[in-house]
């Protein structure tokens, strides 16, 4: 292997590891808009339960 299929090759794979990178990255982006989305559902179910218990207890 001569010094420019080194470099080449050298160039690839740092070239499909960002991209990977890159990849994982948006992807942990959308997990945590999604974990966001989650918790705020939970949160309002959760109020939602305790205002019906509430309720229940009062009548």
């Amino acid at each position: 292997m001569n010094l420019q299929d080194f470099e080449a090759q050298y160039q690839e794979a740092m070239a499909e590891t960002l991209n990977d990178l890159q990849t994982a990255v948006l992807l942990l982006a959308q997990v945590q808009h999604k974990i966001l989305k989650i918790g705020s559902s939970v949160q309002h179910i959760s109020e939602r339960v305790e205002e019906f218990i509430a309720d229940q207890k009062a009548e």
